[in-house]
């Protein structure tokens, strides 16, 4: 049986080859070949956790994007979606074109790894297939009437905003008010890279002290994401992990690090480097 979308990365590290455990590249290449869908899945996972930046693994996951085999009941494709976050991992640009192809893919979590993937690799040629995906949900630049919820907006927002896809700002906008809320958050994230108006970071820090323990998680991840300063201290007084905010903090920091011409530290950067400190 296939494990579902969301345990894949747990599931993954059980058993004898968990953190590396004795398998070899060589293996795991072997093994994306066997009969034992099993091993396929598993090899999959295996080089993108390692980051096993080879040129016959690239070439490997990318086959693998079109494996009919690993079929679950429902249709989906537990090894395309794998390979496809495996490839986002390995970083080589190669796998653009493949992973801009499973946007089409009729399994949700295959587009949505690929999405993902995208922005990993971080090549804007992607935009307009994107762009494609996020008008499902749309009628002219507004929410259609009937919430839709077969696209993986998520991570769509999300990557058109690490791409600064600014002609995107219209279509974007609207999942603001999106029934969901992590896509709402991913609204957010998205409109604030796109335009750098503190409004969208602000509306993030408010979702801060919301109820749900998963959704500040997210709106932990969102702004390291962005890189939002003025979220320092709400980060770090958060009711969530401080291994999450630490991440999140860690962010911040990097944004201030690359933004400052000088090479001696902002106090931007100073405070989130004590604040991190306050957290260990």
């Amino acid at each position: 049986m296939n494990p579902s979308p969301e345990k894949t990365e747990d599931l993954s590290l059980t058993g004898n080859n968990a953190e590396g455990g004795s398998l070899t590249v060589e293996q795991a290449l072997a093994n994306l070949e066997s009969a034992d869908l099993g091993l396929r899945f598993y090899a999959a996972w295996w080089l993108g956790r390692f980051r096993i930046n080879e040129s016959a693994a690239v070439t490997a996951l990318i086959k693998a994007l079109e494996d009919e085999a690993d079929r679950t009941p429902e249709g989906g494709y537990p090894l395309r979606r794998n390979a496809a976050r495996a490839l986002g991992k390995l970083g080589d640009r190669q796998a653009v074109s493949p992973l801009i192809g499973c946007l089409d893919c009729s399994d949700f979590y295959v587009r949505e790894a690929a999405a993902q993937s995208l922005e990993m690799l971080g090549d804007p040629v992607c935009i307009p297939a994107l762009i494609e995906l996020l008008q499902v949900g749309l009628q002219g630049e507004q929410l259609i009437s009937q919430p839709d919820l077969s696209q993986p907006y998520e991570a769509i927002l999300e990557t058109l905003g690490a791409l600064r896809a600014t002609e995107c700002i219209p279509l974007v906008k609207p999942f603001l008010e999106h029934p969901i809320e992590l896509v709402q958050y991913a609204a957010a994230r998205a409109m604030y890279q796109l335009t750098q108006e503190p409004v969208y970071g602000e509306r993030l820090i408010k979702a801060l002290a919301g109820d749900k323990l998963q959704l500040r998680r997210a709106v932990l991840a969102d702004l390291g994401a962005i890189g939002y300063l003025p979220a320092a201290d709400a980060i770090a007084e958060t009711l969530a992990e401080n291994s999450l905010k630490l991440i999140s903090l860690k962010g911040l920091l990097e944004y201030q690090v690359k933004h400052t011409a000088t090479s001696t530290l902002s106090d931007g950067a100073i405070k989130v480097i004590n604040l991190m400190d306050s957290l260990l």
